[in-house]
């Protein structure tokens, strides 16, 4: 469950801390005082989207985070998936960072992780029903992921999918080969030019780069042949000039005729061997290299046009010679399919209708175990209502058979009569607004209980009811509260009085900014914030002693 929520410099919240219980956690406080921004920064810190505009002004980031104890094994068994630290005492600390241009990063247990990770471990610790979200009553869209959730085995949804999704692939195979034979014509002839003209160029992996290596070298021929004649000519002499060859032999010979009576001489004369040595080594690498400049006069002609051919080819069928490749390989690929059509098209409708024939079993399957949940469903939302001051309610859900799609052949929709005798009617028809909130409250109920969720967060679910209803609800959240922990955003007095929990939303303004803060009511503030809700500006002593009634009688009906 949440045990404390860190906020700084969310909207008008410069820092709060706040500790919450099991049970019953109430929030209250004047309108625009920041309950609904506490709501927004826990989706924030879940992973939902926000935005910068959520940075306090003239704050350079935003914070939340949170603080998990006592969580569901299920859960941690997640963290370990994604990768992310777990702690031994089966608590997680998750952190969001907003900055003022819109970034954000987000921390499970000091582990950096994604958007989506937090989101993923968010959806499997807090469900957070918002003041909208009974709106999607009256979307009958909605209403089978519903009657799903209050479900406790997904096998069937789940073994329905995998189904559907193999005949979607195989539906989409078989509209490419079923199309027009024109198409096929064309795409033949297309397919037939290019696998020719990329065989007949017969690309090789590195050819290019061989090529631009030799081209250089060609350009460069006649400057490296000048050089290598003029290192043997320097060598060798010529009939004006004594080379180095000549040279170095000359001076051999002076020195090996003073070598015998001067001793120290002969060192020099072994230096000269070796200085000539080195010259004949230096001569034939000249000659050989010199030899090897063999260039036929349109070579470098025939590179350029290779070069050209590749540089063409490259800008239609990939820049490198393996994406070229790649790209031939692919080309004969569908070429054959196309060819062999007629064959893979007798194949797939083959594979076609058992797959057609395993995904109906399978969603006969689902819509069986719907009716079920529905039948189940129908009994216990009317058991809830009841509580909730509509006695004469009737639920039902109601199955229809459409098209399969990825949720089945299932169309289903929630109908209610609120008057004896009358047929029941879609919810968008005649549900008020305080109808709506008793109803998605009563299927919040029996979903709870089926979900590994530890958390329940209601913003503002009294909308649209009256007094005595209101405490209905209030009761029914207590209820609620006994298995799953509760936080309520509420303007109910009646709700208020029996959580386990009250805490106080408040706002004050200090050099012209506004800051927000939350505190722990003890019995006497708790009666006297009974007492400003029920009362509005002035608190007299009838609506203390309203409100203390109230805070002592919890256990009402």
């Amino acid at each position: 469950m949440l045990t404390n929520l860190n906020i700084e410099n969310i909207a008008v919240i410069e820092k709060a801390e706040i500790e919450f219980s099991g049970g019953l956690n109430v929030l209250t406080g004047e309108t625009g005082a920041g309950k609904s921004i506490l709501v927004d920064s826990i989706n924030a810190v879940l992973g939902e989207r926000t935005s910068k505009e959520l940075v306090r002004h003239g704050a350079d980031n935003a914070s939340v985070t949170a603080v998990f104890e006592s969580v569901n094994p299920t859960v941690m068994q997640k963290a370990c998936e994604l990768g992310l630290a777990t702690d031994e005492d089966d608590s997680l600390i998750i952190a969001r960072r907003i900055s003022s241009q819109g970034k954000s990063t987000c921390r499970v247990n000091g582990v950096p992780c994604t958007v989506t990770m937090a989101r993923e471990l968010g959806s499997m610790l807090v469900n957070i029903h918002g003041q909208h979200d009974s709106q999607q009553l009256l979307n009958p869209d909605f209403h089978c992921s519903i009657l799903d959730l209050t479900g406790n085995n997904s096998n069937y949804l789940t073994e329905y999918q995998s189904a559907f999704r193999q005949l979607v692939a195989i539906r989409k195979r078989l509209k490419i080969l079923t199309a027009d034979a024109d198409t096929k014509d064309r795409r033949l002839e297309i397919l037939d030019y290019q696998i020719k003209e990329l065989t007949d160029a017969d690309i090789k992996v590195g050819e290019k780069a061989e090529l631009l290596s030799r081209r250089d070298l060609v350009m460069n021929s006649q400057s490296i042949a000048n050089a290598m004649q003029q290192v043997a000519g320097a060598i060798n002499g010529d009939d004006e000039t004594a080379g180095l060859s000549g040279v170095t032999a000359t001076l051999t010979k002076t020195v090996a005729d003073i070598a015998d009576v001067d001793s120290k001489s002969k060192a020099l004369y072994d230096m000269l061997g070796t200085l000539a040595d080195d010259i004949e080594r230096v001569k034939d690498a000249a000659a050989e290299r010199l030899a090897e400049l063999d260039f036929s006069e349109n070579e470098l002609e025939k590179i350029e046009e290779r070069l050209d051919l590749i540089y063409r080819l490259g800008t239609k069928y990939g820049e490198t010679e393996v994406d070229m490749l790649a790209y031939l390989e692919n080309a004969v690929r569908e070429r054959d399919s196309i060819v062999n059509s007629d064959e893979e098209l007798e194949k797939l409708n083959v594979e076609y209708d058992k797959a057609y024939e395993l995904t109906l079993k399978a969603a006969e399957a689902l819509n069986a175990y719907r009716v079920s949940l529905a039948e189940k469903l129908q009994d216990d939302v009317c058991s809830e209502l009841r509580f909730l001051d509509m006695p004469k309610i009737k639920f039902v859900v109601s199955i229809g058979r459409g098209k399969l799609s990825s949720s089945g052949f299932d169309s289903v929709e929630f109908l209610i009569s609120t008057n004896p005798g009358e047929p029941p009617k879609p919810l968008a028809k005649i549900a008020s607004g305080g109808e709506l909130s008793r109803i998605m409250l009563a299927i919040k109920n029996i979903i709870a209980k089926n979900e590994s969720v530890q958390t329940l967060i209601f913003d503002e679910i009294d909308t649209g009811v009256s007094g005595g209803t209101s405490r209905k609800i209030g009761l029914k959240l207590k209820s609620v509260s006994e298995h799953t922990q509760v936080i309520c955003v509420t303007h109910s007095a009646q709700i208020a009085s029996v959580a386990d929990e009250h805490m106080l939303i408040s706002k004050d303004y200090r050099n012209d900014r506004t800051y927000t803060s939350v505190t722990r009511l003890d019995y006497e503030q708790r009666k006297n914030e009974l007492a400003r809700i029920m009362g509005g500006l002035e608190i007299t002593d009838s609506l203390l002693q309203s409100a203390e009634e109230l805070l002592n009688n919890t256990n009402t009906n």
